[in-house]
């Protein structure tokens, strides 16, 4: 019998949750226990229901601010934006952070970009405040008047209005990508694709966690770490944020210890500097049982070194902030000392409710250990490129989104990772994958970092440069190392220059780039500027 769905099924509501009910509900269900600390202070959960509100409140009030407005927010990680997140969705407004280590002018351009009605901003940013003047408004933390943001919660404590109604594609975030490529596009996240991205986080990366639990924030809040610690609200986890302003391995510790942390989210080179650093071994860390590392592939030296000093706790995915993190995971059970035990090199496995594809030119579906470009589709992909009609042609293809990452599945489906496609480079005619060269580069023992990449070359098209950081008390040289890596990678993927730095460049969220890593090399004069280099 043939069943006729052509009619009749077209959605009654399109209504979900408005995402400030996940502090709504954790200040109802635990309101006495303690939802946020910084450094040396902590509030409970219904101090952080209250004064969220109250600022929610002032915004309409004040402001003028409502459903769908843009509020632009130049912040380092502190209570206040914390909780005017939550107040910008009370409202319907939508939450739109920057890299707070970006210059004035580039906060001016994401303002004008996202169309923005108003800027919260650390009073310390008073340039950057400036450059949006434009605005219709700015309110400060940390500084003085009736627009301090604490000022505007003490007057408007108590004045709290419901939640407003949002349906399932209201844009909740604009998650502005890191632009390792040109200017940062805005992605839209919106109510019912977050709602999806908490529920997967707390099933896949961090399974039981709840109450008892406690999160430390090792990253700036205005990218992963925020829809991380969101999580930890949707199930009342409370969240550690170091009182610091600078990234202190020891702090970190100190706090795991102090708070029992169950679970912290970074990405690989935070990891591999917290477990480094000789701190690691003067605090009990072992409450934790989950430390998730994004952003980019741990380097399987990295690993090892993380698993002995840890233990099975690690956790990686795979995900870009266009698909909120969503792609894959590799849980504790797969990651292992033992090479024989380990995939090497893989990233995981489908997220429950996400479909992942390797593609190739044409959009078919490459067969086993063929590399191609990873292609996603689910719930967790978002609505698109805010007013970028360009980007959005090109970022997706048959409803699949196109994560610009190249990759090959193996017969279980599980991904492996071969790097950007931007940052393939040719030479000679064949392909070269600079993840592959920087694996055999690590398990060099006086090598502590390295990214490699291609450079143009009169003969061969391009060569590959390889930028290392020697281990501390190491005496290595690029002739050394050349030397050392005969036999162990073939010839014709060797780089043609190594040089050695003191540190690499890292962005605000402790990623190396290699947009960083080319600019610098440019500036030192050991290549040439990107825009003479083709």
């Amino acid at each position: 019998m043939t069943i006729d769905l052509s009619n009749g099924i077209a959605p009654v509501s399109t209504r979900v949750m408005n995402l400030s009910q996940f502090l709504t509900e954790a200040a109802r269900r635990h309101p006495d226990e303690i939802g946020f600390v910084w450094g040396e202070r902590s509030w409970t959960w219904a101090e952080i229901e209250a004064r969220s509100a109250a600022f929610a409140a002032a915004l309409v009030d004040r402001f003028g601010l409502g459903k769908g407005d843009r509020l632009l927010v130049q912040s380092a990680n502190n209570n206040q934006m914390f909780e005017a997140m939550f107040a910008c969705w009370r409202i319907g407004a939508v939450w739109v952070p920057a890299n707070f280590r970006q210059s004035p002018e580039d906060i001016a351009w994401l303002a004008q970009n996202s169309q923005a009605r108003g800027l919260l901003h650390g009073a310390e940013f008073a340039d950057h405040a400036a450059a949006c003047a434009d605005l219709g408004f700015r309110i400060s933390i940390g500084g003085q008047g009736a627009a301090d943001y604490d000022s505007l919660v003490a007057e408007y404590m108590g004045q709290a209005a419901p939640a407003v109604a949002v349906a399932r594609d209201d844009p909740a975030w604009f998650f502005f990508t890191s632009g390792t490529t040109g200017r940062p596009k805005a992605a839209v996240l919106t109510h019912g694709q977050l709602a999806f991205v908490i529920t997967n986080h707390l099933c896949d990366l961090m399974p039981g966690t709840g109450p008892g639990d406690a999160s430390i924030v090792v990253a700036p809040l205005s990218h992963g770490a925020g829809i991380h610690q969101l999580a930890q609200v949707a199930h009342g986890a409370k969240t550690i944020l170091p009182g610091g302003v600078k990234f202190d391995p020891a702090e970190v510790w100190r706090l795991v210890e102090k708070w029992k942390v169950t679970n912290a989210f970074t990405v690989p080179t935070i990891v591999k500097l917290l477990v480094e650093h000789p701190s690691v071994a003067d605090h009990d860390h072992s409450s934790l049982r989950y430390v998730i590392y994004a952003g980019a592939p741990m380097y399987r030296a990295d690993q090892i070194r993380a698993l002995q000093v840890l233990g099975p706790k690690l956790v990686q995915y795979f995900g870009l902030g266009e698909v909120t993190g969503n792609i894959t995971v590799l849980p504790p059970a797969h990651h292992h000392l033992d090479d024989g035990a380990m995939r090497i090199g893989t990233c995981g496995f489908a997220r429950t409710g996400m479909q992942v594809q390797i593609q190739d030119a044409q959009g078919n579906e490459c067969p086993p250990g063929e590399t191609g470009e990873i292609a996603v589709i689910g719930p967790a992909v978002f609505a698109g490129y805010f007013n970028n009609p360009e980007a959005n042609a090109k970022s997706f293809r048959n409803g699949w989104f196109l994560t610009g990452d190249l990759g090959h599945m193996d017969a279980q489906g599980f991904v492996y990772l071969t790097g950007r496609a931007s940052d393939m480079y040719i030479s000679g005619g064949s392909n070269i994958y600079p993840r592959e060269i920087e694996e055999k580069i690590l398990q060099h023992p006086d090598i502590s970092e390295v990214a490699v990449l291609g450079v143009p070359d009169p003969l061969w098209g391009e060569v590959g440069v390889a930028v290392c950081v020697a281990r501390a008390g190491a005496a290595c040289d690029g002739a050394a190392l050349l030397a050392w890596l005969e036999g162990r990678i073939a010839r014709y993927k060797m780089p043609r220059q190594v040089v050695f730095w003191d540190e690499m460049p890292k962005s605000a969220y402790g990623k190396i780039t290699k947009k960083m890593i080319r600019e610098e090399l440019a500036a030192r004069g050991d290549i040439a500027p990107a825009d003479n280099a083709g």
